[in-house]
This record gives structure tokens, sequence and C-alpha cells, in this order.
């Protein structure tokens, strides 16, 4: 058996050990590209402005205000500000004046309505004793331009009838019927309103009791904070 020319072999050798020394740079390069995005990940970023920061002292804390819910979930509650949040806070004092009382948060004038005050238990139906409330809240709405979000929410006790298969499709049939209830009782415009559902996914308050499971179940009525089009 004929062995290959010595000359072939240091070719062969010269290419494996240039093969290696390319894949050690890659390896290299990709552990800092690792690092150095780790290190981006768990660095906070800086606040950039005085208030920034933990009352009290401790460490500052960037971002904007907000609450966090009990399913940890953190909720943007800084006001509306300018043009916008000055219609908003107008609305919202009259509504406070109605004894009607919604929260400024940074999507908007949120209005809150629980269940037992709109719909039998179970139901998409709304109460007749509801007609008066909502009619002081469509007064206010007629009176601005902002697009208006009808949310449902739902605790997360299983529902058991024969017409919604889960709390995400009574909580969605919720808004659907106090939309139609605006628009043809009322004569809010369709194409001010949209109709949204969280289902059971993002409660107010622990589901543990009867009363945070009571409070949880509610349409939520969000006036956007916006400034609408000259």
């Amino acid at each position: 058996m004929s062995r290959r020319p010595k000359y072939f072999q240091n070719e062969h050798t010269g290419r494996d050990r240039w093969m290696v020394s390319y894949t050690d740079v890659m390896t290299i390069l990709l552990i800092l590209f690792v690092a150095v995005a780790a290190r981006a990940v768990q660095q906070p970023q800086p606040c950039g402005k005085p208030s920034c920061g933990k009352p009290g002292g401790g460490k500052p804390s960037c971002g904007r205000p907000s609450d966090t819910g009990p399913n940890g979930m953190s909720y943007r509650t800084d006001a509306p500000s300018g043009e916008a949040g000055e219609a908003l806070r107008e609305a919202k004092a009259v509504l406070d004046s109605r004894g009607i009382h919604p929260s400024l948060e940074a999507r908007g004038l949120v209005i809150s309505l629980p269940q037992a005050v709109l719909y039998p238990s179970g139901e998409d139906r709304i109460s007749p004793g509801a007609l008066p409330l909502i009619g002081r809240i469509a007064a206010v709405l007629l009176k601005l331009p902002n697009k208006v979000t009808l949310v449902g929410h739902a605790d997360p006790v299983p529902i058991h009838n024969g017409r919604f298969g889960n709390n995400w499709e009574l909580s969605a049939a919720r808004s659907l019927k106090l939309l139609e209830l605006l628009t043809s009782r009322y004569g809010i415009p369709e194409a001010r309103l949209a109709v949204s559902s969280y289902g059971s996914y993002s409660p107010r308050s622990p589901n543990d009791t009867a009363e945070g499971r009571a409070e949880n179940r509610r349409v939520e009525i969000v006036i956007l904070n916006e400034t609408p089009a000259s």
C-alpha cells in the first residue's frame, strides 16, 4: 500500500489548524456577546429624572408610577396630562358630582361597574335598574370626542349554563350588550366604541374570597386618553 506524499499530509494538517483557530475565535465571540447581553438585562436603566426613586430612600425605581395587582402584573396609574388630560379631569369631576367615581389612569378615565349592578348572575342581559346609572355616564360620553373601550372582566369560577362556554364568552357578551345599549338608546356613535374581554385574567382583587371575586366581575368603560384630530 502506497503512502501519501508528505507534502499532502502537511497541507491537510495546516488546513485543520486553520479551522480550529477559526472555531475558537467564533466561540470566544459568542461567549462575549452572551455576557454583554446578560449584563444589559440585569443592569438597571438610569432614571434620567431627579424625582425618580422610591419614597423614603432605597434604590431608584425607573419608569412611570404603577400599582401591582394580585396576579403580579403592574398597571400604570399616572394620570393623563395636557389638553386630553384636562378634558378627562373635567369629565371625572362631572361624574363624581353624579355619584360615580372613576379613576384617572394612563390609558384614560376608567369607570368600573360591578357585575351585580349591571347584570343578573351568569347573564349578559342588562338589568332595568342599571339604566339610570348608564344614562348618567352616557350623557358625559356624548360631550367628549374620545374613543371608548368597553372591557369585560370575570372571576375564575367556571360558568355553568348552556349559553356561554366559559368566562371569556360571558365577559365579552356583557361588553357587547353594553355597546348595543349605548348606541341604540343613548346615541353614542358606534365608530367611537370598541369591545374587549380579559375573562378572569386581569383581577383587581384576590379571588380567594367572595368579596374579591365580586370586585373582579365587572365591566370597565374606558374613555381613552387621546387628543382628537383637528
